[in-house]
């Protein structure tokens, strides 16, 4: 019987990496993550995998192979987003830098693992000025622990991979010297509403394409208190839309098949503006900035802007801005988000509006994952099975945890918060708050 192979994910947040490995073919064993809430979330979408609530910091193989029940089998592919500075001072190795100890411990770990490939992904800054000197060192420790890495490096815009949303990101893609390095997926789309055009290319989705069949989220009065509501007012979906919607068996690519509930419109929590905000979104010309509040309004035919995190506890805790929609007077909802990201109507996010946009924020989106992960397996030399399986997804409570309940429920301590008691950090939270007063924002959660 052919097996799928196997992966890890480190620094997994919500799992935007993991879902678009998974949907390539990959069984992603076990993912690493320090934050609780993320973990929590992981934990509900993926049941199958094992979730180790922890920095990757002295974390070892023998731990990863044991909580993913996984033995000596051999590991296909470790990916993950490190977070760094690459930042040096003149003279000093970056990598040398404390600030990026968590690059040195993927290096490690994948080493540690004997991965036949790794997948690293980080910001495009990364790859200009003298932050070049980051990644020079970083090719040359691969180099050191017995992997190739496939020069010269690629900087990705999910806008080229099926989704409607400008995001850049750095994919480095290496493997073990001796295995076979995978390539850079070739684009499958234009860039919808941008000048850049490739012969032979279709357009990519549009932000109606995304989310103009979802139901308003303001006629649910439901919603100012809940996440979810169930619904039967769905409008006619794109192609895209209905990918998302699981409307086809083609949907799931080589995912495991979800039980979920279709006409349960989910992670729409409201937010409540004020009137003089909706007037002053309604006046401002769609793929263009509101000049208060600073929030970026989608262009219908148009794709999003690149969708950020905010920070989180340990950097003040801002709340990242999110797109005002192109039809309605309003922010777009944490589902409207998710699906300019490309993540399935299935897939769910902490029930609060903070945490579920900055899960997305942090994600790689699901379909550019895919299409590296694609590649992944072909220089693999496996073909990708339709698993028979049909997962059921975790307790909804684990959506509604916040960071204290998220810790107590994995039994670790929440993560440090230090930075938070340093006036410049309260200074911000007091700009934040005065920004939201003038847009009208009130963000609950």
């Amino acid at each position: 019987m052919q097996m799928r192979p196997i992966g890890i994910d480190l620094f997994a947040g919500a799992g935007g990496l993991s879902l678009g490995f998974e949907q390539a073919g990959f069984n992603v064993a076990a993912a690493v993550e320090i934050d609780p809430v993320h973990c929590a979330v992981h934990k509900y979408n993926f049941p199958q995998t094992a979730i180790i609530p922890r920095s990757v910091e002295g974390l070892s193989a023998d731990l990863i192979r044991e909580a993913a029940n996984i033995g000596n089998a051999t590991v296909d592919c470790v990916f993950g987003g490190a977070p760094c500075q690459g930042f040096s001072l003149i003279g000093h190795r970056v990598l040398d830098d404390p600030r990026n100890k968590l690059v040195l411990e993927f290096v490690r770990i994948v080493s540690e693992l004997k991965a036949r490939t790794f997948v690293f992904e980080n910001v495009k800054g990364l790859t200009v000025g003298k932050h070049k000197a980051f990644l020079k060192e970083l090719v040359a420790a691969f180099d050191a622990a017995g992997y190739d890495v496939r020069i010269p490096w690629k900087v990705l815009n999910a806008g080229n991979f099926g989704t409607p949303q400008f995001r850049e990101r750095l994919i480095l893609l290496g493997c073990r010297k001796g295995e076979k390095l995978p390539e850079y997926p070739v684009e499958s789309t234009n860039l919808a509403g941008r000048a850049r055009k490739i012969e032979g290319l279709p357009d990519g989705p549009t932000c109606m394409d995304a989310i103009g069949d979802l139901p308003d989220a303001d006629q649910f009065g439901a919603l100012l208190s809940s996440d979810s509501v169930k619904t039967s007012t769905y409008g006619e979906p794109s192609d895209y839309a209905a990918g998302l919607r699981c409307m086809k068996n083609s949907a799931w690519h080589y995912s495991y098949v979800r039980d979920w509930n279709p006409m349960k419109l989910t992670s729409s929590a409201r937010t409540e503006h004020t009137e003089i905000s909706r007037r002053r979104f309604s006046e401002t010309e769609p793929g263009t900035v509101e000049p208060i509040s600073r929030f970026f309004k989608l262009p219908m035919q148009g794709v999003s802007n690149t969708l950020r995190a905010g920070t989180d506890g340990a950097r003040g805790a801002f709340t990242s801005p999110r797109p005002i929609h192109y039809k309605y007077d309003r922010c777009i909802t944490v589902r409207e988000m998710a699906r300019l990201h490309g993540f399935p109507d299935w897939f769910r996010l902490n029930v609060t509006k903070w945490h579920g946009g900055r899960q997305i924020g942090n994600a790689v989106p699901p379909p550019l994952a895919r299409a590296v992960a694609t590649e992944v397996m072909n220089a693999l030399g496996v073909q990708p099975i339709h698993p028979d399986t049909t997962l059921e997804l975790g307790n909804e409570a684990l959506l509604s945890l916040d960071l204290s309940r998220a810790a107590e429920h994995f039994g670790v301590q929440p993560p440090s918060n230090r930075r938070d008691k340093k006036s410049g950090a309260k200074k911000r939270k007091q700009i934040e708050i005065e920004r939201e007063r003038l847009s009208g924002q009130l963000v609950h959660g």
